[in-house]
């Protein structure tokens, strides 16, 4: 990840900060919890194509800060409910314990349910968001569908309903233009609005770029899950074939998924093309997600 990216990562970061309850304001152990899940480390991808998107307009970082803050704790708050036991039961997250292994189950749930309802709240309320009312109604439209059974939620049930069999590629894909897509679909689409972008088949430019690459990068981390050490990717390596998941590889094969990869990422530069040189943030996301190696 380049110099600029990782300054923006560093920008999120400060902004999820700003965002957060005080871990001293009470209920003290729910806001510690909440902080933990969300300040703990993580590649930021989300807020990034925030930024991203925001900067192929022309859009100034602090218009975007609030809804890059929103998707990520979006994001966290699904981790921290996926980790528990009633879902992949997972006792490692970013190289630390989960949120419910450090708090108990009751207060992970409780700040799961908090971080999405902060997301709502400080996006509806920021200041420096200079949009007509339509358009932030349209925002917050967006997040929502990412969360719901149309989105990430729904994608977490066809997870578990998946678990043991044996799926198409084509269910596999639907899967996780759900569990994984629909936030990252989300987070360029409020990139574009928060930047005043109206243009059908520019959103829709994007919107094929979101998708691209919100499959990319679900390719690549079940790859990563075989290839890869725990210590290297913060969480359980191989924890997808022990629990007998669907995953690209067990599916269509190392070989075909490495194929697959690349034609997302192409996919997704060909999308941004016509933004031009403004597009380099996304087009170095597009490379990053391809190629991490965590």
């Amino acid at each position: 990840m380049g110099p600029s990216l990782l300054a923006l990562s560093a920008r999120a970061d400060d902004a999820l900060a700003r965002a957060l309850p005080s871990a001293d304001l009470p209920p003290v152990e729910l806001h510690r919890a909440m902080r933990y899940a969300v300040l703990g480390g993580g590649k930021r991808l989300r807020p990034l194509l925030v930024y991203a998107t925001g900067a192929a307009f022309g859009t100034a970082p602090e218009t975007l800060d609030v809804a890059a803050a929103a998707v990520e704790i979006i994001h966290a708050y699904s981790l921290v409910h996926d980790d528990l036991p009633a879902m992949d039961n997972d006792a490692l997250r970013r190289g630390r314990p989960t949120c419910h292994i450090v708090f108990g189950d009751a207060m992970a749930i409780l700040a799961g349910d908090a971080l999405q309802a902060l997301a709502f709240e400080v996006l509806a309320e920021d200041p420096l968001l200079d949009i007509d009312a339509g358009t932030r109604l349209d925002m917050l439209r967006t997040l929502a569908t990412a969360c719901g059974s149309h989105g990430m939620a729904g994608g977490q049930a066809f997870d578990l309903a998946a678990v043991g069999q044996m799926l198409t590629a084509a269910e596999l894909e639907r899967m996780h233009v759900h569990k994984t897509g629909a936030l990252i679909r989300a987070s360029v689409r409020l990139g574009a609005l928060a930047s005043g972008c109206s243009n059908a088949a520019t959103l829709a430019a994007l919107e094929t770029y979101g998708h691209s690459i919100g499959l990319a990068f679900q390719i690549r981390d079940d790859l990563l899950d075989i290839e890869a050490a725990t210590e290297q990717l913060g969480k359980t390596a191989g924890k997808d074939v022990a629990a007998n998941k669907p995953t690209y590889p067990a599916i269509l094969g190392i070989d075909a998924s490495r194929a697959e990869l690349e034609r997302l990422t192409a996919d997704a530069l060909a999308s941004i093309e016509h933004f031009g040189p403004r597009a380099e943030d996304l087009r170095n996301l597009a490379n990053f997600v391809a190629q991490r190696a965590s």
